[in-house]
C-alpha cells in the first residue's frame, strides 16, 4: 500500500514508521502542512490517507481533508481522533471520511494502524468491484434491449402455414452471486418477400456477450438491406452476406464468425430452398407418423460467415409435405448438458424425443416443451449457451 500520513505528534511518527513500514507498504509521513500538500500532489497510485484531526491544528485539519477530497476523490481517508474530539468527526463523516481510529493516551492504537489501513483499502476495492459489476449489468442490459429490437414481430407465413420462434439467452453469475442475462450471439428472422415467398434464417455468432451480440446486429442490418434482392438464390444471398461481413471488424476480430441457416419457402409450390454456412441442418417431422429426421441425408457443410471472403455455398431444396413441421435451431438447444464427469448432451435424440411425444400439440406448446426439456436435462445448471428455435408447420 502507498500511505500518506499527516500527523502532528512527532513522538509517534517513529512508531508509525516501524508499524506501517513493514512488508510492502510505502509510507510518507508529513509533519508540516506544506510537506503534506506537496506529497498529496506528487505520490502516484496513492492507496489511503491517514489524517489526524489535529494536524496541523483542529481547524486546519478539516481544510486539508477537503483538499484531499478535491485532489484525490477516489482515495479513502482514515482520520485519527482524540476521544475528546470525537464530536468533531460528524463533519468529516458528512464530507466523505471512510473510517476513523481513536487515539488512546498510551498510544496502543498504533498497533492497529496496519490492520486498519489494509481493511479500508480492501473495503474500497470491494465497493469498486461491486460498482463495476453493477455497471456491467447495466451495459449488458442496454445491449440486450438493443438485441430485442431486431427480433421479428407479427410473423406472417404464407397461407397454409404456421410459424413461431423463440430466443432465450444464457445467464452468468457475477459478483454477489446475482445472475446476469447476457446479451448473446443467437439470431433469427422471418419475413415475407414478393411472389408469396417467406424467408427463414437462424444464425449464431461465436462467443458470448456484447461482441457476439453486435456481430448479429451487424448481420441483421446486412440481411435487411439485401432482402428485396429476390433475384439472389439462397446460396448467392449467403455468399453476399459473407463478403460484407468479412469487411466488418466487429465480426472477424479475434477469429470471430457466424454460422447461418438461410432458406426461402415458396408458398405456392411448397418448395424450400436453403443454404447452410456451418449451421446445423433443420429437422423435419411428419405429424402423421411422428418421425423426425434430418432434411438432408448427406452431411451439409459450408464455411461460417466472416472467415473467408471468397467462400462458396451449396444450395439444397426439398418440398415440405402436408402435415409436416420444420425445425431450425441453434446449438444451445442441442448442446445442453448436466454438470457431470461424463459429458452427455441433450442432442438430436433429446430434440426428437420431445417433438415425438408432443406431436399432437400446437407448435407453440412443442416449442415450450423443447426449452423445458432441454433445461431439465441440465439438472439445474441451465443451458450454457444462447438458444434459438424456429418452427414452420404446413397443416
Amino acid at each position: 500500500m502507498k500511505i500518506l500520513i499527516g500527523w502532528e505528534d512527532t513522538e509517534q511518527v517513529d512508531l508509525m514508521t516501524m508499524y506501517l513500514g513493514a512488508g510492502d507498504n510505502d509510507i510518507t509521513i508529513a509533519t508540516s502542512k506544506e510537506h503534506f500538500s506537496a506529497s498529496l500532489l506528487s505520490i502516484k497510485d496513492l492507496s489511503v490517507v491517514l489524517l489526524s484531526t489535529r494536524f496541523p491544528d483542529l481547524e486546519a485539519s478539516f481544510e486539508l481533508f477537503k483538499e484531499i477530497r478535491a485532489i484525490r476523490p477516489q482515495t479513502p481517508i482514515v482520520c485519527g481522533c482524540m476521544s475528546e474530539d470525537i464530536y468533531r468527526l460528524a463533519r468529516y463523516m458528512m464530507a466523505g471520511m471512510k473510517s476513523y481510529i481513536l487515539r488512546d493516551p498510551n498510544g496502543d492504537f498504533l498497533f492497529l494502524l496496519n490492520a486498519m489501513m489494509e481493511s479500508v483499502v480492501e473495503s474500497v476495492k470491494a465497493e469498486r468491484e461491486q460498482k463495476l459489476a453493477e455497471k456491467l449489468r447495466e451495459e449488458v442490459e442496454s445491449v440486450r434491449k438493443l438485441q430485442e429490437t431486431i427480433v421479428p414481430k407479427n410473423i406472417k407465413p404464407p397461407v397454409g402455414y404456421r410459424a413461431c420462434a423463440r430466443y432465450e439467452p444464457s445467464q452468468v453469475k457475477v459478483l454477489g452471486g446475482q445472475a446476469v442475462t447476457m446479451a448473446g450471439g443467437d439470431y433469427y428472422d422471418l419475413f415475407g418477400l414478393k411472389s408469396n415467398k417467406f424467408v427463414v434464417l437462424v444464425g449464431d455468432a461465436s462467443g458470448h456477450g456484447m461482441k457476439a451480440c453486435m456481430s448479429v446486429i451487424t448481420m441483421h442490418t446486412l440481411v435487411r438491406m439485401l432482402k428485396d434482392d429476390e433475384h439472389l438464390k439462397p446460396s448467392d444471398f449467403v455468399a453476399t452476406v459473407n463478403r460484407n461481413l468479412c469487411e466488418q471488424a466487429i465480426v472477424s476480430a479475434d477469429g470471430g464468425f457466424i454460422t447461418l441457416a438461410y432458406g426461402i419457402l415458396n408458398g405456392d409450390t411448397h418448395e424450400f430452398q436453403w443454404c447452410s454456412a456451418g449451421h446445423p441442418s433443420p429437422l423435419i417431422q411428419s405429424m402423421e407418423t411422428g418421425e423426425v429426421r434430418n432434411v438432408s441425408d448427406e452431411e451439409v457443410g459450408g464455411m461460417p460467415l466472416g472467415l473467408f471472403e471468397g467462400a462458396e455455398y451449396e444450395q439444397h431444396s426439398f418440398t415440405i409435405p402436408p402435415k409436416s413441421r420444420l425445425l431450425f435451431y441453434t446449438d444451445g438447444l442441442q448442446e445442453a448438458f448436466p454438470d457431470l464427469e461424463v459429458h452427455v448432451e441433450f442432442g438430436i435424440a433429446g430434440i426428437s424425443a420431445t417433438m415425438k411425444k408432443n406431436v399432437a400439440e400446437p407448435i407453440e406448446k412443442v416449442m415450450a416443451a423443447l426449452f423445458d426439456d432441454s433445461n431439465a436435462f441440465t439438472q439445474g445448471n441451465g443451458r450454457h449457451d444462447d438458444t434459438s428455435v424456429v418452427f414452420i408447420e404446413r397443416f
